[in-house]
């Protein structure tokens, strides 16, 4: 179980806990924090989090947020990948076979969108999949169909106060809603504008993911091969 310091991650570490303890099915359970370069006071607070919530952490270090500090291109995804080398590598070191993320409802919906309009592709976060790089390491997305303003809730209720934003650039945005800069801010606000046209707009999004119909859509890739609607067009005549 990986935590960030953020709502999300610890939320899925006191669900994982509480199902540890009454699912049918017995699996072993590690709370795993990666320091990617917090400053000590962000650190400080996610140490406080894992003791009130009573999760005991093993905490690592690394020096991403230096490395990609001065990349231009496309720093985010660069510091994703380099974060899921080192919590596949560390939760492999512990005898873990899994490594479980706090993505949500909201982050699919959100990842599909940013995917279109600024990766020119439809593509979004898998509740679960292999690693590619880590033989037997798989990831899993528990919250998949829980909703951000669920997390909100839970967090609110509890009187908890956690980290924004796992990255050095974004943690000190104390916007109301949390929804951070950049093309995943951007995202966000767009996401609220469709759902004052269709209050159903982000579960359709969402449904639409799922239920993607082949026959009506020009090209599509699988396993790193194009394909056309064009390949059986004259069949179907």
């Amino acid at each position: 179980m990986c935590v960030s310091g953020g709502k999300d991650s610890f939320l899925l570490a006191v669900c994982m806990r509480h199902l540890q303890r009454v699912s049918d099915v017995p699996f072993e359970l590690e709370f795993l924090c990666m320091d990617p370069g917090y400053r000590p006071e962000n650190r400080a607070l996610i140490e406080q989090n894992a003791a009130l919530l009573e999760l005991p952490m093993h905490f690592f270090e690394t020096d991403i947020f230096d490395s990609v500090v001065n990349v231009e291109d496309s720093p985010c995804y660069l510091c994703a990948r380099m974060r899921r080398g080192h919590l596949y590598k560390n939760a492999q070191a512990l005898g873990c076979n899994k490594i479980a993320l706090g993505h949500h409802f909201d982050d699919v919906v959100e990842t599909a969108l940013m995917s279109m309009i600024w990766g020119a592709e439809l593509k979004t976060m898998l509740p679960k999949l292999h690693s590619e790089n880590y033989e037997g390491m798989s990831l899993i997305r528990p919250l998949y169909l829980v909703r951000e303003d669920d997390v909100i809730a839970w967090a609110r209720y509890n009187e908890l106060r956690f980290l924004q934003c796992a990255c050095r650039f974004t943690e000190n945005d104390t916007a109301a809603n949390g929804a951070g800069h950049g093309a995943r801010g951007k995202t966000k606000a767009l996401v609220r504008q469709l759902r004052e046209m269709e209050p159903k707009a982000d579960w359709n999004i969402f449904q639409s993911l799922h239920r993607a119909n082949l026959n009506m859509l020009p090209g599509w890739s699988k396993d790193g091969v194009a394909h056309s609607f064009l390949e059986d067009y004259d069949a179907r005549k």
